[in-house]
């Protein structure tokens, strides 16, 4: 019966293994994926207030763009439609090549991945004013956008109304946008301004190790959906999938190491929202919009500031803004997860390593080496306790044996012992139970940090952020054959074949307590984990490669140097 169980346990663990591999988020390019169509660009209203038109705009008309310059950001603005619609990244390319292309975070309607920010108008219900739309050919004096050299576009309806944008940007990824309407007219006017994030392509949802996807955070609550679940916008009829009212706070669409975003002012009242305007393949809105329509009255002029980001979701940055521009948990565009108090202050650590030894795996050893530190006094105690359950299981089994019948008094002898010894069943239990969350956060932070993001470490590893690309196999590259175009787990690597010798160094250290059945089935687990470790990114290799390494040494000390303070009874019971 004992070698059913142990047979049945292992069956398990390698099932458990297999299908953790299945759902480990795969290394995928940062560019966003190919589509065969693109959605034609809606026309400027916000999700949360009104459906789109259904009329396209004249791809032939054209006008004139203004480049934008900054330390991080380049690209420009068009003025038709007054789109923010051309952004690179100047500091991350989309491959380790060296002709490489800059990362591409917005792009203009029609092209294969049209990512854009709108920043418009809409007339109030009962308002008939003629508002500009993405055909509106906007005029500006200026010629580029750069920090301290803002831009303004301007338009004028023919009816009395002025309508004028002004955008500023600094030297990372943030811009400042200012809306205001001049009414010159003799009647009052009453309109809604909106900034919205519009994405018209099928977009590759994330996995559960990190959200991808539509996000925000009103009134300090965390929003995040699916893309799935946002299309469930197209059944309702203003194609709005969630709307949500507060004061200032943020939205956007988060991918995995990129944020395009909007934030309205801290103190404005507005209402946020996720919408879904079906098409081929569809748009994706993410928007602002006051809660109520301004008025804007004869010979007077109404305002409203907002800020867009298009950039890289470094952890720093974000809460730099968060802190200076009064964005409500901006860095929460991060997933830091259910154990958010512990993956934060690890995530600075690494990255405060990774500046000052300037190699990203030698500052994950680093981070390694100090929560083995921390947790040596758990590790200590729960070695004791596992050292003295060893000396103590002689004594049980005996009980067991001689009490079998009788359950009942077979525990009480035992809860005796135990009393006796002075040793506490579950001491072992609670150090593990503690440190697992604590390796979880290092574990997700491996899959959050941007500064992983082709990050080399020595050798053939340029990038730790995708598998170890040796495979022993076709003899580590000798041999001009890919196995794992026929299975994907023949990818046996330098860093998965480490990682097998370490568990299996592990295992010897901990087969001592183990009968011979038992031994001879769970000496196969290392080759379960060399299969399917090999596949992960590079990075998580050498962490558990060197995690083991710490562990054993840890082992081997703690049990050197641990006494028993009540020696094992001897007398029979």
């Amino acid at each position: 019966m004992e070698i059913k169980r142990i047979i049945a346990a292992t069956i398990l663990s390698a099932l458990i293994l297999i299908g953790f591999d299945y759902f480990m988020p795969k290394p995928h390019q940062d560019n966003h994926p190919a589509v065969t169509q693109t959605a034609a660009t809606q026309s400027p209203s916000t999700p949360a207030q009104a459906a789109p038109s259904e009329a396209a705009p004249e791809q032939t008309v054209t006008a004139r763009r203004i480049a934008i310059t900054s330390e991080d950001v380049q690209g420009s603005l068009n003025l038709k439609g007054a789109l923010l619609d051309d952004a690179v990244l100047t500091k991350y390319r989309a491959t380790l090549a060296k002709d490489s292309p800059l990362v591409r975070l917005l792009d203009k309607p029609g092209s294969e991945h049209p990512n854009f920010f709108v920043i418009g108008w809409n007339n109030a219900p009962g308002s008939n004013a003629k508002v500009p739309d993405l055909n509106t050919v906007w005029g500006s004096a200026d010629e580029a956008l750069s920090p301290g050299h803002p831009v303004t576009l301007k338009w004028d309806n023919g009816e009395g109304l002025i309508f004028t944008i002004q955008i500023s940007i600094d030297e990372h990824y943030m811009f400042s946008v200012v809306q205001s309407v001049e009414n010159h007219s003799a009647q009052p006017v009453a309109l809604v301004p909106f900034q919205r994030v519009q994405r018209d392509y099928q977009a590759a949802e994330g996995f559960w190790t990190a959200h991808e996807g539509p996000i925000a955070v009103m009134d300090g609550r965390l929003n995040d959906e699916t893309y799935k679940n946002v299309r469930k916008g197209a059944e309702h009829p203003d194609h709005t999938f969630w709307a949500k009212a507060g004061t200032g706070g943020w939205g956007g669409i988060s991918d995995k190491y990129w944020l395009t975003a909007v934030a309205p002012e801290a103190t404005a009242a507005v209402t946020a929202s996720f919408a879904y305007v079906p098409g081929n393949p569809g748009s994706y809105q993410i928007g602002f919009a006051p809660q109520a329509p301004q008025q804007v009255m004869p010979n007077s002029t109404i305002t409203q500031a907002s800020h867009l980001f298009a950039g890289a979701k470094v952890p720093s940055l974000l809460q730099a803004y968060s802190r200076d521009l009064h964005i409500t948990d901006f860095d929460k565009a991060i997933d830091f997860g259910w154990f958010s108090f512990l993956t934060r202050p690890i995530l600075y650590l690494l990255h405060w390593l990774y500046l000052h030894l300037g190699n990203f795996g030698l500052a994950l050893m680093a981070l390694t080496l100090i929560v083995k530190i921390v947790l040596f006094p758990l590790a200590s105690k729960a070695a004791t306790s596992s050292a003295r359950m060893r000396l103590l299981a002689p004594k049980i089994k005996e009980i067991r044996e001689k009490n079998k019948d009788d359950p009942m008094v077979m525990n009480q002898k035992v809860m005796a012992l135990y009393r006796e010894e002075g040793v506490n069943p579950a001491s072992g239990c609670l150090p593990v139970l503690i440190q697992a969350p604590i390796f979880f956060c290092l574990y997700k932070m491996l899959n959050i940090s941007i500064d992983e993001r082709h990050a080399p470490f020595f050798g053939w590893i340029r990038d730790l952020s995708v598998p170890d690309p040796t495979n022993i196999f076709n003899l580590f590259g000798l041999i001009p054959f890919d196995p794992t175009v026929y299975f994907s787990f023949l990818h046996i690597s330098v860093w998965g074949a480490a990682l097998g010798v370490t568990f299996w160094l592990l295992q010897r250290q901990t087969m001592v307590s183990m009968d011979p059945a038992q031994a001879r089935i769970m000496q196969f687990m290392p080759l379960v984990y060399v299969f399917v470790m090999s596949g992960f990114p590079a990075s998580l290799l050498v962490y558990y490669t060197w995690n083991n390494l710490l562990t054993f040494a840890q082992q081997t000390f703690i049990q050197s140097r641990a006494k028993l303070p009540v020696p094992v009874t001897k007398n029979g019971r």
